[in-house]
């Protein structure tokens, strides 16, 4: 069970050659990302860490790893730390496999086709919804 949706954990920014930042987090494994500058950083930290949290840990019901104290963390000398929030409400709304019944209304005719043909309209439905709002 999630008990908590709201993480805080510390963050390496590193500069880059390019101007740009490469971003880790040494207590969620495989959790990475780059900006362009701070603040597209910042935003990339933020959005990395909700999905690596969320798919890495709430989704399969382990528990989150404790962040370390930001003092604690090792950085080059191109590099500092700071903390990142994140929420991962968004991701468990995006992602989640609960559905919910929504009752429609059509022409007869239209429904007597799909009937005959036997079209699934729940598939269809949420086929032409993903299309319209451009989602996978």
């Amino acid at each position: 069970m999630i008990k908590n949706s709201v993480y805080t954990y510390p963050a390496v920014f590193t500069k880059e050659n390019d101007g740009g930042y490469s971003i880790t987090f040494p207590d969620v494994d495989g959790c990475y990302t780059s900006g362009d500058d701070i603040t597209d950083g910042l935003l990339m930290a933020k959005d990395v860490l909700a999905l690596m949290i969320y798919n890495n840990y709430e989704d399969k019901d382990i528990p989150v790893p404790e962040p370390s104290p930001i003092n604690k963390i090792k950085h080059g000398k191109d590099s500092f730390v700071t903390y990142i929030v994140c929420d991962t409400t968004e991701y468990r709304r995006r992602f989640s496999k609960r559905s919910v019944k929504k009752t429609l209304t059509i022409p007869e005719w239209l429904n007597e086709a799909a009937l005959e043909e036997k079209l699934n309209f729940s598939q269809i439905l949420q086929d032409a919804l993903k299309e319209r709002l451009h989602v996978s």
